[in-house]
């Protein structure tokens, strides 16, 4: 881990594109301002983590082919048509 100190106002570049700055530090918080492309992912760390597990919960997820999910959607259609109506 590298470890840097920045005043209010100093910042440090990540690659080329991204630049987090010290926008202030009041009763032990500091707060960052992150300039970082469009298409750059940023989150806090808590966010990162459940979209993680997010991620790893749907990749577990049994998928369905698009042939079962045509047989599944026309099978209700059927039963619709055939059930009586009230």
């Amino acid at each position: 881990m590298l470890i840097l100190s920045r005043q209010v106002d100093e910042s440090i570049m990540i690659g080329e594109d991204v630049e987090v700055v010290v926008l202030g530090i009041q009763r032990g918080q500091v707060r960052l301002g992150i300039r970082a492309p469009g298409d750059t992912p940023v989150h806090r760390r808590e966010i990162y983590d459940a979209i993680e597990a997010e991620n790893r919960l749907a990749a577990r997820s049994p998928t369905v082919d698009g042939t079962s999910l045509a047989r599944a959607l026309q099978s209700l259609g059927n039963n619709r048509k055939s059930s009586p109506k009230s």
